[in-house]
């Protein structure tokens, strides 16, 4: 993660998956919130994992142009529609997750919402990322 360390208060737990918190330095970079759709704006499932999928690529697309990766990633909130498809998602989400981002967990939130703004979306994602 660069100039960034995990926060875990002694005898905390360790979380699985994500950080209880995260404490870097360096320029900001933000990361709208991105949905499972291609660069056509066409969402390219109906499937929560693989609308997931696609929101790592997007997102991994934005950093890229900051000069950024996974690792530089420190905070994500995800708003989910449906929290049951979200939890039989999770070893898949887990395995993409592995595939895409490696073995970096950034402090994360996830949030059960109504709906999203664009139709048939499933999940969105915001990220936060700072690069040394």
């Amino acid at each position: 993660m660069g100039e960034a360390r995990t926060l875990l208060p002694k005898g905390w737990p360790r979380p699985r998956g994500y950080a209880n918190g995260v404490a870097a330095s360096g320029r900001l970079v933000f990361v709208a919130g991105m949905i499972g759709w291609d660069e056509t704006e066409k969402l390219v499932c109906d499937d929560f994992a693989g609308q997931f999928r696609q929101i790592l690529v997007n997102t991994l697309a934005v950093l890229g142009e900051a000069g950024a990766g996974p690792e530089h990633i420190t905070r994500m909130t995800w708003f989910v529609t449906d929290r049951g498809e979200y939890l039989a998602a999770l070893p898949e989400l887990g395995r993409c997750w592995k595939v895409l981002m490696g073995a970096n967990y950034p402090a994360m939130a996830v949030v059960v919402v109504a709906g999203l703004i664009e139709p048939g979306g499933k999940v969105e994602i915001e990220t936060t990322a700072v690069v040394p």
